[in-house]
């Protein structure tokens, strides 16, 4: 089965982006601000809040990283004159991670000291392990000054918990998610049951120093452990909340709604948004079977 989904995914690389993205948009907002502004609208109106990302990422030339700090700066300003219940994802290689990091640190000092003239937050993503710890480092620097900005780390990976230990001090705010890129298993674990077990070890590592954790995740196994992670410690609604993507589980995040936590749905955006669609296909092969089945009738 692993393998006809690994081939049913690569198929859908080749296919037209026209026709991808019929299928693919049901992950994300659309390609512009506007569309994205919409969506919140309909999710804040459920009760739910949301995080925005402008799509777009390893960028090669310092003009289209400024391009991108020029976006961000526009979705604050939507944000606050829309009054959204939202902040915003940022991905480091989009801000020049890739050119230089201290053009990437400046430019994103630059968002996060927006963010926090108008009461907003900036959570930075986290990409493959090729960047992971300049990402941290950018991070930490940052941290030092602003207290409005938080990080993504991501369970499979294998160096996860030692960095939950060496970042304690500063007590961050994380988005804990499984991970999604292809790494390869010296750093990162494969097995289904290896990452969720050290996603719960993440999780209490995290809460064990007093981090507020977004709990990102859709696999219900896990969510079922934390609530019963949350139920032991009786952890105030304050500490934590759950995180989920734009399109997936909906049923699952309106019950996390309906049973009175918070959820916050990540809400991709942009003309981008292809490599995302095609690494939302790589972690759920079944979207992509979906999209090969409706337009090649396969069984």
């Amino acid at each position: 089965m692993n393998s006809i989904n690994k081939l049913i995914v690569s198929t859908v690389k080749i296919l037209p982006k026209s026709v991808v993205f019929l299928f693919a948009k049901k992950y994300i907002a659309g390609t512009t601000l506007q569309n994205a502004v919409d969506i919140v609208k309909k999710l804040n109106s459920k009760g739910i809040v949301a995080t925005l990302d402008v799509l777009g990422e390893a960028i090669t030339q310092n003009s289209d990283a400024e391009a991108t700090r020029d976006e961000c700066f526009r979705v604050l300003d939507i944000i606050e004159k829309n009054k959204l219940d939202s902040n915003l994802s940022i991905k480091l290689t989009s801000l020049g991670l890739n050119i230089d990091e201290e053009f990437c640190y400046t430019l994103v000092r630059q968002i996060v000291e927006k963010a926090k003239i108008l009461n907003n937050f900036i959570r930075i993503d986290m990409e493959d392990s090729p960047f992971t710890s300049a990402t941290i480092e950018v991070y930490k620097k940052i941290r030092t000054e602003f207290d409005n900005v938080g990080l993504v780390l991501q369970a499979y990976m294998k160096r996860t918990l030692n960095d939950i230990e060496s970042l304690k001090e500063l007590k961050p705010n994380y988005r804990l998610c499984k991970g999604i890129y292809i790494e390869p298993e010296e750093i990162a674990y494969k097995g289904k049951e290896e990452v969720r077990e050290n996603y719960l070890k993440a999780l209490n590592k995290m809460l064990d120093i007093g981090s507020y954790v977004g709990i990102a995740t859709h696999d219900k196994y896990l969510i079922d452990e934390a609530y019963k992670i949350i139920s032991e410690r009786n952890l105030p609604k304050d500490k934590f909340e759950f995180q989920m993507l734009y399109g997936v589980t909906q049923k699952l995040r309106d019950k996390i709604n309906s049973d009175g936590y918070k959820i916050r749905v990540y809400v991709p955006y942009g003309e981008h948004w292809y490599p995302y669609s095609i690494r939302r296909m790589q972690e759920n092969p079944q979207v992509a079977r979906y999209v090969f089945n409706s337009i090649f009738k396969f069984n």
